[in-house]
């Protein structure tokens, strides 16, 4: 089953990165996982009458939904805070995860972030992740492994991304920002990322279109239950004083290498 994962942006839709993971199913064995790419479709974020920004929340949510159910995902990968910190996490200004993984910008108790400028950005997240919910989404839980991919659970659910700590999980130079990277720097991303985790695409990626898929890569580890890729921070999301607090983020891991065994002569 496929998984879908969107880089956020609420300036611009065309600001949003938006793609498919999958894999043939008869390679998803272990045997077959590293050997045979993933499929990578990148859908356009743009439509008619939606093509200038701000991005209303509700409407994008209703758009992933409707994607979803017409490609029969169940998961959804999503660069953006899922929620505030909570009062008793021990952090001063971030969620657990947050400050597990010394993210640029910090989302506080209700309303306070850090820097402030940040603060747009994060409530159009949270938004987002409410819109859904409302839909029939939800945020992950638990960091069961197998939680979005089991038979008897068809819960629909809502995974938190980080591209920058993507790359750097799994061993590779973050992408810069997308108001510095240059044409070299996207190819090199590129490149490097696909000698590492082998995919395809249907085009070549833009820049956040490319940050979504190095971020979907633990959700389509999720979906085949493959454990050793993945790697959950943070603490369970909760209501906490009519609000959501904490909740994980989920980074991909590197395949491993196969055991070379050296016999004596």
């Amino acid at each position: 089953m496929a998984v879908l994962s969107v880089d956020l942006a609420f300036r611009r839709w065309s600001d949003v990165g938006i793609v498919i993971l999958d894999r043939p199913t008869q390679a998803r064995a272990a045997a077959n996982r590293a050997k045979t790419p993933i499929a990578c479709q990148i859908i356009p974020s743009t439509a008619a009458g939606l093509d200038d920004g701000p991005i209303d929340p509700n409407i994008l949510a209703g758009r992933l939904n409707h994607l979803c159910a017409t490609r029969g995902i169940r998961l959804i990968m999503l660069d953006g805070p899922q929620a505030w910190k909570s009062k008793s996490n021990g952090c001063v200004h971030a969620r657990v995860s947050e400050r597990q993984l010394n993210t640029a910008a910090k989302t506080g108790l209700p309303g306070v972030v850090k820097p402030v400028t940040y603060r747009p950005f994060a409530e159009f997240c949270l938004d987002v992740y409410d819109a859904l919910c409302r839909r029939g989404w939800r945020r992950m839980d638990t960091n069961d492994r197998s939680v979005a991919s089991s038979d008897n659970r068809p819960d629909r659910v809502l995974v938190e991304s980080y591209p920058y700590a993507a790359w750097k999980s799994l061993g590779l130079p973050p992408l810069p920002s997308k108001r510095r990277a240059k044409v070299s720097d996207l190819a090199c991303a590129y490149s490097a990322l696909r000698s590492l985790v082998p995919f395809t695409t249907d085009r070549p990626p833009n820049h956040d279109q490319l940050q979504a898929i190095v971020a979907g890569l633990p959700g389509l580890a999720l979906d085949e239950r493959n454990s050793a890729a993945v790697r959950i921070v943070g603490k369970p999301p909760r209501r906490e004083d009519g609000h959501w607090r904490e909740g994980f983020i989920v980074l991909p891991l590197p395949p491993h290498p196969p055991v070379q065994l050296h016999w004596l002569d």
